[in-house]
């Protein structure tokens, strides 16, 4: 390749790599709006802990529902398109919660809302199988799996204020709208992409055989596994400050901001330590099984945060629980770019978060459930300390050794 090709091609690659980060942004951003506007709907639409729970798992079992078809989508439209419609579903979606004048039209809005962006990740992870080299896609994936953490860091200090300054129907209009300035910007960004693998970019999917593969199921048992805590924090923790901590909706936003910075900087972290570890003589198995390992065993510190003495030592805590939580998450999601073909990666991300949705569906009504009966939030602290370690016990149980996608094919 030509030093002006390499250049043109870098200079793609970081504007893909930035509209992928800004779409995942922008999708916990309206997702995380309702958590953070909680006290307000709960008087005006006349919630309590368990509808409320209600309303996540509504939303999480839409999202995954849809989810069975998402791969499926991606790779028959190609990610282009798919991501695109998606984009413009789920804005539009979002602007609608505020012209919701009863609690069935909120739940509709919100069921569509979850639809739209079941295709943010699969589309995101395909994105860099397709368009990224090897050696560019790991820390890709660390750098677009950050940006549910920006996304849940400036959320909580912008949305709050906004609210009271200008009202929750603002809000919605406001959050929704934005989704459509990325679509567009999406549209014209990535006109000349063209794929660095050797597949199509819009394919067939052959269920069967996807189903009968040892690497599918460790991405969907390790998803289902771990993906309940990430849920159980973002639906959960503005209500456990307040609760706890008697903070009121103003400043409820500084603690779980505290909480997805830390977050962040897991996803950072995962990026760079499966690559270290591979270059310090270590193969892909022992290299991603070490790397999960680590996250795991920082995530055994999150039950603290109960016995915390402070707001702040609490979002310590719960924030180094997300921290390792994205570690083990990009994990999953550069172990599947190696283990899966090309082809069927968009189908095994969607199938892991089906999992990851019904598994986050029965976290939030678990801590609906809890504090309705005077448990409070024992039962969900507990769960988060040991998901990770039963998760990468049931990688390891599936596939003992990592193969690439690759290398499988060549043997067969």
């Amino acid at each position: 390749m030509k030093p002006a090709e390499r250049q043109a091609s870098s200079a793609m690659a970081v504007a893909l790599v930035a509209l992928l980060f800004a779409g995942n942004a922008l999708n916990y951003v309206d997702r995380q709006v309702v958590a953070l506007l909680k006290p307000t709907l709960q008087t005006t639409f006349h919630w309590d802990d368990g509808d409320f729970a209600h309303l996540g798992s509504a939303f999480q079992f839409a999202a995954a529902s849809a989810l069975v078809f998402v791969g499926w989508f991606i790779d028959r439209l190609g990610v282009r398109i798919a991501y695109g419609l998606a984009v413009a579903v789920w804005s539009l979606a979002g602007m609608a919660h505020a012209l919701a004048a009863n609690v069935a039209q909120f739940v509709i809005a919100r069921a569509v809302l979850a639809v739209g962006e079941t295709v943010s990740t699969p589309a995101g992870v395909k994105s860099a199988t397709l368009y990224l080299t090897p050696e560019r896609r790991n820390q890709a994936l660390g750098i677009i799996n950050t940006a549910p953490n920006l996304g849940a860091i400036l959320t909580p200090l912008i949305i709050p204020p906004f609210a009271v300054a200008f009202g929750w129907k603002a809000t919605f209009f406001v959050t929704g709208g934005l989704g459509l300035v990325w679509l567009a910007a999406w549209w014209w960004g990535t006109r000349h992409l063209i794929p660095v693998v050797a597949v199509p970019e819009r394919a067939r999917v052959n269920w069967g055989q996807l189903l009968r593969e040892r690497s599918t199921w460790a991405v969907i048992g390790a998803k289902f596994f771990t993906d309940g805590v990430w849920w159980f924090v973002l639906f959960w923790m503005p209500d456990f400050f307040s609760r706890v901590f008697a903070m009121s909706q103003g400043r409820l936003g500084e603690p779980v901001a505290v909480v997805f910075a830390l977050a962040a900087c897991g996803a950072l972290t995962a990026g760079g330590l499966y690559p270290r570890l591979r270059r310090g003589g270590l193969g892909m198995n022992a290299a991603r099984k070490r790397s999960m390992l680590f996250f795991a065993l920082v995530v055994l510190i999150m039950p603290l945060a109960l016995a915390a003495g402070n707001v702040w030592f609490a979002a310590g805590l719960i924030g180094l629980g997300l921290f390792a939580h994205q570690g083990f998450s990009t994990n999953i999601f550069g172990m599947a770019t190696d283990i899966v073909p090309a082809g069927q990666v968009a189908s095994v991300i969607a199938l892991g978060a089906v999992a990851g949705n019904l598994a986050g569906m029965g976290v939030i009504e678990l801590a609906g459930w809890s504090l309705s009966h005077g448990l409070g939030y024992a039962p969900m602290f507990s769960f988060c300390a040991v998901a990770y370690l039963i998760g990468l016990g049931w990688i390891h149980l599936v596939m003992p050794t990592l193969t690439a996608a690759t290398a499988r094919a060549v043997e067969a």
